[in-house]
Formats: structure tokens, sequence, C-alpha cells
């Protein structure tokens, strides 16, 4: 049975859940005001609405758009491709981590080529990858895990190599193996490292997708952004620019919330 909390806890829980309510009403006001200035310099001029566009433009853009749903299926394109190449990501970011971690002189073996691969500009790949792949999805999800997979081994791999070693004594300690001390002690303890690590390839992920939409696309986001540039539709661009951050933020959001439950399965398994 849970305790009644003291006056103050109380007091610190309302004071905390206010200061939440302040910096939401603040980000939403900020928000209203820079589209309001945004649509208001352009109604006036003093913004060259051809050029940089206005809220209300792009408004019209995406109602027009969704008359035929052309907007959805590029919306979607972008939101498969991005998933896809996010969960292959952390796929191969966790399994590599945990290889090299099992095996110390591959890690040694392979740590300059990892670097070596993580510091190379994406950009320069995608055309190669076209040749390779052909001008296709394939070839856009291959280009997005290859802007985040390098930098996802190499954290995973040094988060585990930072995990308390007295935990892992103890579990050798008591006659466990390696594997013992992979599933009981290195993935529990780095759960939150594994969080953040998604959090930032996410975002990674979605950049690397509008790289090889821009590149090797007849469809997506980052097509309509290359095709309304080319046609002088800025209107085009700077909606699906303004959907890129959503998107991005919901994913965002969409992660914090696997934080939490994570946060509540750990609080539930704390022992006492």
């Amino acid at each position: 049975m849970d305790k009644p909390l003291s006056k103050a806890q109380s007091a610190y829980l309302k004071a905390r859940a206010r200061r939440r309510h302040l910096v939401l009403t603040g980000q939403i006001l900020l928000f209203v005001l820079f589209v309001g200035l945004w649509e208001l310099t352009a109604q006036t001029g003093l913004l060259n609405d051809f050029i940089f566009s206005s809220p209300s433009q792009m408004i019209k853009t995406f109602l027009r758009m969704t008359e035929d749903f052309s907007i959805f299926r590029h919306i979607g394109i972008t939101l498969a491709e991005t998933a896809g190449s996010f969960f292959l990501v952390m796929a191969i970011g966790l399994g590599s981590a945990m290889v090299l971690w099992l095996f110390p002189a591959l890690a040694e073996l392979l740590e300059p080529y990892l670097v070596m691969l993580n510091s190379l500009p994406k950009s320069a790949l995608a055309p190669v990858l076209i040749v390779w792949l052909g001008n296709n999805m394939k070839t856009i999800v291959v280009a997005a895990v290859s802007v985040a997979v390098f930098g996802a081994i190499m954290t995973l791999h040094t988060g585990f190599q930072n995990v308390d070693p007295d935990k892992i004594k103890l579990i050798y300690t008591l006659g466990g193996s390696k594997w013992d001390v992979l599933r009981k002690v290195l993935i529990p303890s780095s759960v939150p490292l594994i969080i953040n690590n998604m959090k930032v390839n996410i975002g990674l992920c979605l950049v690397g997708v509008i790289i090889g939409e821009f590149l090797a696309a007849d469809q997506g986001l980052g097509y309509l952004i290359i095709y309304g540039s080319q046609v002088f539709k800025m209107d085009m661009v700077m909606m699906s620019i303004v959907l890129l951050c959503l998107l991005s933020m919901g994913f965002y959001r969409l992660i914090g919330v696997l934080e939490k439950w994570a946060a509540r399965r750990s609080g539930l398994h704390r022992p006492g």
C-alpha cells in the first residue's frame, strides 16, 4: 500500500506540474507569435511571400494536395523509409556493439575503420549507392542507415565498456558466463543509454532519408522539396519542411513515451 504524500512532497509535485504547464503555455504562445509575425510580414510585403511563402499559402497548398491524397502518399513514404532505417540502425547497432563487447580483440581491430566510416560525409555515398542499388527505396533506406549506424555502434559499445565492473565481477564470481553478464547486467544497465541513442538516431535517420530522397526518389517529402525548388513552388517547399519538423517532433515524442515506460518498469522491478 502506498504511503500518503507529505505536505512538502505535495507542494513539490504541484510546483513541478505548474512549471510544466507554464512551459507548455510559453511554447504554444511562442509558436503562435512566430506564425503570426510570419503571416503579417508576408501580407504587408515586409517579406517576399514568393521566396519565403506564408503560413496561409502553405495551408492552401496542403489542402489542395489532400484532394487527391498525394500529400498523404508522400508523408507515408517518408515515414516508412525513416521507420525502416531506424529499426535497422538500432538492430545492427545493438547487435554489433554486443559482438564487439564479447570479442574485445575484434573491437580493437575494427575501431579505426568504424571511426573512419562514421566521419565519412554520407552524402558522398549516395551517388555510389544509386549506381550499386538503383534509383529506388532500397537506396534511400541504405543511405539513411549509413548516416547513423556507425555512430550507434561506437556509442553503444563505449557504453557497454563503462558498465559498473563490480556487477560484472559478481556475475563471474557466481559462476556466470559472458552471456549471463550480457543478459543480466549489460543490457539492463544500458537501457537509458540505448534510449538516448534512439533519440539521436531517429533524427539522423530522417536526415539520411531526406538526403536519399533528394537524389533517388520520385515521391516523399524530400522529393517535394527538390521538385518545389526546381519549379519555384516555395509554398510546397516550406510546407514540406514544416511537415518534416512535425514528423521529427512526433518521432521524438514516441521515444519519450518509451523512455517513461522503461523508467516505470525499472521502478517496479527495483528491490525495496
